[in-house]
This record gives C-alpha cells, sequence and structure tokens, in this order.
C-alpha cells in the first residue's frame, strides 16, 4: 500500500499543479484579450451602463481580487455565467462536451484500427513496397495539415463524390469526413512508432530463439514481438488521444461540428471568459486523467515498473 501511494501522490501533484498553470495562464490571457463590455452593448451606451455591467461581471474589481474570487470559484465547480449565453458556463460546455467526445472517440479508434496493424506489417515487410507506401502515406499524413485535409475531404468526397454531407453532426455519414481528418496525423504518427518499436523487438535474441523453435510466424509476432513492443506504442497513443482532443478546435471550426472546440474558438470572438476558462480546464482535465491511466497501464503491461 505504501509503495503504491508512492507511486502515485508525485503523479497527482505534478497534475494538480498542470490544471492550476493551465487556469492561470488561460485566466491572465483572457484578461489581455480585451473588455468583453463593449461587445454586450450598443456603441451609443452611455457611460453609466458600461460601469453598472462591469459591475454585474465582477470586472470593476482589481485583476488580484478577480483571479482570487475565479480559483475559489473554480474549486467548487462554478466558473462563472457565460457571458454570451447568459447561463452557468459548465452547463454550456457539458451540453457540447458529448460531441466532442464523439468525434474524437471515433477518430481514436479509426487511428488504432488502421494504423498498428499498418505499422506491424510494414516492420514485416521492411524495405518493401508496402513499407515504402505505407510510410509514404503516414509521412503525408503527418505533414499535411489539418484543416487542408479537412477541406481537402469536403471537395473531394463531398462536394465531387456527393458520399457524405459537408458540415454538421447527424448520423454516422455526419461522422466520417470529421474523424477521417482529426484520425489522419494520430494514424500516422501511431504507425510509424508501431513499425520502429516492432523493428526493435525483431532484432531481440528471443525472437530469433523462438523463430529457432520453428514457431510460425503469426505467432512470434502476436505473442512475443507485440507485446514486447506495447510501452512506447501505448505511450503515443495516449498522448495522441489527448492531441485529437487539441486537434478538435481545427476539425470542428471545419466542419461545424457542435463541439467544446467550435465553442471556445466562438467564445474567443466574444470574449467570454467563463466558457473559454471552463473548456480549457476541462480538456485539460481529461488530458491529465488520461496521461495518469496510461501511468497506469504501464504496471500492467510491464512488471519491472510496478509499485511495491
Amino acid at each position: 500500500m505504501r509503495g503504491v501511494l508512492g507511486f502515485l501522490a508525485p503523479k497527482l501533484l505534478r497534475a494538480l499543479i498542470a490544471v492550476w498553470l493551465v487556469t492561470t495562464v488561460v485566466f491572465i490571457v483572457m484578461r489581455l484579450s480585451g473588455d468583453p463590455v463593449p461587445l454586450l452593448l450598443p456603441p451609443d451606451a452611455p457611460t453609466s451602463e458600461i460601469y453598472r455591467v462591469r459591475r454585474e461581471l465582477g470586472l470593476d474589481r482589481p485583476l488580484p481580487v478577480q483571479y482570487a474570487t475565479f480559483l475559489g470559484n473554480a474549486l467548487r465547480g462554478d466558473f462563472g455565467r457565460s457571458i454570451h449565453f447568459r447561463e452557468p458556463a459548465w452547463g454550456v460546455v457539458v451540453r457540447y462536451l458529448p460531441a466532442t467526445l464523439e468525434l474524437g472517440l471515433t477518430a481514436f479508434g479509426l487511428a488504432l484500427v488502421v494504423a498498428v496493424p499498418i505499422g506491424m506489417l510494414s516492420a514485416i515487410k521492411r524495405n518493401s513496397a508496402v513499407d515504402q507506401a505505407a510510410m509514404g502515406v503516414a509521412l503525408v499524413g503527418q505533414s499535411a495539415p489539418t484543416f487542408f485535409l479537412g477541406i481537402f475531404f469536403i471537395l473531394t468526397l463531398s462536394l465531387w463524390a456527393g458520399w457524405f454531407p459537408t458540415s454538421g453532426r447527424g448520423g454516422w455519414e455526419h461522422l466520417v469526413l470529421p474523424a477521417l481528418t482529426l484520425g489522419a496525423f494520430s494514424m500516422a504518427s501511431i504507425a510509424r512508432l508501431t513499425r520502429s518499436a516492432v523493428l526493435d523487438v525483431l532484432r531481440q535474441d528471443f525472437v530469433r530463439t523462438a523463430r529457432a523453435k520453428g514457431l510460425p510466424e503469426a505467432a512470434v509476432v502476436m505473442k512475443h514481438t507485440l507485446k514486447n513492443a506495447a510501452l512506447p506504442v501505448v505511450t503515443i497513443t495516449g498522448l495522441q488521444f489527448g492531441t485529437l482532443l487539441g486537434g478538435a478546435v481545427v476539425t470542428e471550426t471545419v466542419f461545424a461540428w457542435p463541439g467544446i472546440g467550435r465553442l471556445a474558438i466562438q467564445s474567443i470572438y466574444n470574449r467570454d471568459y467563463p466558457i473559454v476558462q471552463c473548456t480549457v480546464f476541462l480538456s485539460a482535465v481529461l488530458f491529465i486523467v488520461l496521461n495518469f491511466a496510461i501511468d497506469l497501464l504501464y504496471g500492467v503491461l510491464d512488471p519491472r515498473i510496478r509499485p511495491r
């Protein structure tokens, strides 16, 4: 028990510090972006009305006081009322969160299903035409910007071919292009790392011993190679899921997908402090929880790093 606590305590402390730093930076940056009050009132609004709105929003107080109030409320899960929606920011963000999770999980699943087998096949058939073609496509997937891929898919698969809708959220057909766009970079990264990890393991003595015993190639790869190559693959996979949450901002904007990424962009334009702060806080927590789960998964995959 003491070993488990010693293993978890530093990670929890770092997670709390990371969340605090992220929320603090967002608080400062949003205040530097400008005053939201002029966006809420007509240009000819009297000065008394501007002061009244600023007082209602708490923007008339000194910045340190605003920050202390923000931290105290955030610890209770209260991020204030949205300036644009005129309702609690937490409720607004949670309402948009399922769309982002749907898109992110679909893109993540697509990346895993496609990338891991391709990476393994490329490693097994090293320097073959299959390997060259797969890694060439992966290089394009890593190099092409997300917005470019989204526009390219809209032009080719939606407008020209007419296979999928151009934007919006609906049935499965609305999900294909955004998930493909969002998952392209992760798919390429996971495929290339899987190839490298499998190649490293295939050079090990125990793999040569397994082959010398006459084991089928499929058994050598699945039973001996893949498990030992899993640690770096799991690491990059977890990080890529966090990247998907960040990349959803661009993808949701291109495809008008009603998730928290698009909500954050619109709220930045509207200078809606509570929505932006709540969105960034929730995204940071999801990313940190995911990395914490990956650390725990290490102990399952490799008994040598389990806490004692």
